[in-house]
């Protein structure tokens, strides 16, 4: 439940909407490339977890498989990316909150949600974990609804609401057409529909804190992946036959505007509170695990010491307290430029997102490669195709980096400028971190 209210978040019930407004009916494609992509970093995920459990998987696997170095940078990007995804979240959060109080600055709001969300993280891990599967839940059965609905109203070929529109097969070739904007929007949007899929890997974080990883963690993954393709492929597919792709837009989660449209009273504005505690279950989740990665590169003298320390309730407040200075960055963000603040925050984490999964997947290679030399006992829960997948889709997260760099959306071109300021940050960080342990050693 945990990855699953991570996942489903403002990538999905609020960016879905700017994307079917860019691309068309043809976004479809788009989230089935990336679900097979996100579906084979989860299995790869899902052996190196089972080859050894830990907490803060991400900067320990990249360690033994890679190197130092690698658990020190994937440990940063990865945090960099739950920072930048925080931020949208709150954004978000602001951007949903608005429909109600739409005289109260968008700031403001993005600063009370941050400060909900830092006193439930910082009071107990039980009480987040209760927390998020009640999030997690909201979502679900939000989705699973709209997914019923959806298929009522297109199996009758229904009028929808006060739109003038029948729901069917027509809407994904009229106005143009499948694909209005040609191919290669398509591929454009696959960076932004990543980030959509964005914190399924939570799931290994999360295994090194469970009683039985190796019986919880394979059905976990497995089922987490079946219905993420679900909800995300499914509900774009849906949304796409219900309205007219020109019906939606950037500025309000897609699934609000079909229920505004239903004419059921107060249909939208129920809706409109569902993707609310999404934009706060995904922010919740990524405070959690930024926390705990925070945590691990600490102890290793790769982060402040302060991010280390624990409460007596098992806390880890250094970690949660360092990200919440870096979300009220954000909120600052929203004050300065509230109607870039969210795409900007996207496409910044979604450097972080590929970065994480490329090392995964790496790993996943290195340790099948150690198993084949005798080194190291392969789990029976596999990588599916190795190596060619891990390949594969190593492949196709390069070219994803390489799209971000010829878009025409300079948020997109800021986002590939600031890649090499943050692979020289990471070496001169990573260098200092040698040379004062070398001094300690002498």
């Amino acid at each position: 439940m945990i990855a699953i209210g991570g996942a489903i978040g403002v990538g999905l019930l609020l960016g879905a909407g700017g994307r079917l407004q860019f691309v068309g009916p043809g976004l479809v494609l788009s989230y089935a490339i990336s679900g097979v992509a996100a579906f084979f970093v989860m299995r790869a995920l899902g052996e190196l977890v089972l080859h050894r459990t830990t907490s803060g998987s991400f900067v320990e696997y990249a360690r033994e498989f890679i190197g130092p170095w690698a658990g020190f940078a994937s440990g940063w990007m990865y945090w960099l990316n739950w920072a930048m995804t925080g931020i949208a979240e709150c954004t978000a959060a602001a951007i949903y909150v608005s429909r109600w109080l739409p005289d109260v600055p968008q700031w403001i709001t993005a600063l009370v949600a941050l400060g909900v969300l830092l006193v439930v993280n910082l009071l107990s891990v039980k009480l987040f974990g209760e927390l998020e599967f009640w999030f997690a839940l909201v979502k679900v059965l939000a989705i699973v609804v709209f997914l019923f609905v959806g298929l009522a109203l297109i199996t009758t070929g229904a009028s929808v609401g006060d739109t003038g529109h029948h729901a069917g097969i027509g809407n994904l070739t009229e106005h143009n057409g499948f694909l209005p904007n040609g191919f290669p929007v398509v591929l454009m949007a696959l960076q932004g529909v990543i980030f959509a899929f964005a914190a399924i890997e939570m799931v290994g974080i999360a295994a090194g804190e469970t009683d039985n990883p190796r019986k919880v963690l394979p059905k976990a993954i497995n089922s987490v992946v079946v219905r993420i393709a679900v909800f995300y492929v499914g509900s774009i597919l849906l949304l796409a036959l219900v309205l007219p792709w020109t019906m939606y837009s950037g500025n309000e989660s897609p699934f609000v505007t079909v229920f505004s449209h239903l004419g059921v009273p107060a249909a939208g504005d129920i809706m409109n509170a569902v993707v609310l505690t999404a934009a706060l279950s995904s922010c919740n989740s990524g405070l959690y695990s930024t926390a705990r990665i925070l945590r691990s590169l600490s102890q290793r003298g790769e982060a402040p010491a302060f991010t280390a320390r624990m409460s007596r309730r098992q806390v880890p407040y250094g970690g949660i307290l360092f990200t919440g200075f870096v979300y009220l960055c954000g909120v600052a963000l929203n004050y300065w430029i509230p109607t870039d603040a969210f795409d900007i925050a996207v496409n910044v984490a979604s450097l972080g997102i590929i970065t994480t999964w490329m090392t995964l997947l790496f790993c996943q290679i290195q340790l099948r490669r150690k198993a084949l030399r005798g080194e190291i006992e392969r789990p029976s829960f596999r990588m599916p195709g190795a190596p060619y997948t891990g390949w594969a889709t190593l492949a196709f997260l390069v070219g994803c980096l390489g799209l971000m760099a010829f878009s025409d959306d300079w948020k997109q071109q800021v986002a590939v400028a600031l890649a090499p300021v943050l692979a020289i940050v990471l070496a001169v960080g990573w260098r200092i971190i040698e040379t004062r342990r070398a001094g300690n050693q002498v």
